[in-house]
This record gives structure tokens, C-alpha cells and sequence, in this order.
């Protein structure tokens, strides 16, 4: 268990409160205000949204610990889908018939600043592994490179 060893800050324009800060912002692209919500260590903001205008029609409205807890929620979600998303584009598999069996094909790529690995594999209907090999990451799977694969007898393609 780790001690959270930052202390609150409720301000107008300010507002961190565990790992999370609120800072409001001018809006470069009008003359509203925006939000932005950063992750603690992140150097990029996790979100930025338009902020309400305050009763002067000047200023922001001050944050508040719903609207901080609101954008906290928010920001999570968005973080959450974006890490779906990276999911769904490292990871594919398909499904294919042969001989009456069904073999699941799946493409798993870890991505690395010194170059990107790739692994496909093969899992049969009770999800043990018939097979795995190393491929380039450009390798596109579908049906037919499934089905080239497990006719090749499982072995690395070219």
C-alpha cells in the first residue's frame, strides 16, 4: 500500500485531488475556456473539453468537486477507450472450420521503440495452443492467411 503523498489543491482555476488535476485554461481557438484533465506523470492531457462561462460572461466558472469528480469520471473513460482501442489494433484473431474442428487464429503484436514483434498462434476448441510462431507484425490475418497457415502445417509463413 503506497501513501499518496500530494496534497489537494482547490482552486477556481486548479483542482488535483489524488492523481488526478483539473486546470482551466483559455481557449486559444475562442473567448471561452476550456478544461484540461491530466493523469499525475502525464505530460499530455487525457482530456480537454469547453468550460461553462461564469455568471461576468468573462471569467470561468470556479471547479467544484462535482464537476471535478464528473471530469475524473469522464477522463477515465476516455482513457479506458483508448486502451480498448490500442487492444483491438495489437491483438486480431479469427475463427476458422477445418476438417470439422474449429481453430481460432490469433496475431498478438507488442510494440517497441526498436522495432515491433509479432506472434501468431493457433488455439483449438478447448483453448490449447496447437501452435505459435514469430511473423513479421506487418502480417495481415483474415480467413485466408488463417487457413494458408494451418494447411502449411502450422509453419512459419513467408
Amino acid at each position: 500500500m503506497t501513501t499518496d503523498t500530494h496534497e489537494p489543491i482547490h482552486e477556481d482555476r486548479l483542482w488535483s485531488d489524488g492523481h488526478w488535476t483539473a486546470r482551466v485554461i483559455k481557449n486559444e481557438d475562442d473567448d471561452g475556456w476550456a478544461v484540461a484533465m491530466y493523469l499525475d506523470g502525464g505530460a499530455e492531457p487525457a482530456l480537454v473539453g469547453p468550460w461553462t462561462m461564469g455568471r461576468d460572461k468573462k471569467n470561468p466558472k470556479p471547479l467544484d468537486t462535482a464537476a471535478f469528480n464528473t471530469l475524473v469520471k469522464t477522463a477515465r473513460e476516455v482513457i479506458r477507450r483508448s486502451e480498448q482501442q490500442r487492444h483491438a489494433e495489437l491483438n486480431k484473431n479469427v475463427s476458422v472450420n477445418v476438417e470439422g474442428r474449429r481453430i481460432r487464429v490469433a496475431l498478438a503484436i507488442v510494440p517497441d521503440e526498436e522495432g515491433a514483434t509479432a506472434t501468431l498462434s493457433a488455439w483449438d476448441e478447448l483453448d490449447a495452443e496447437l501452435a505459435r510462431v514469430p511473423v513479421p507484425p506487418t502480417f495481415r490475418l483474415n480467413v485466408d492467411s488463417a487457413r494458408a497457415w494451418i494447411a502449411a502445417g502450422f509453419e512459419k509463413p513467408r
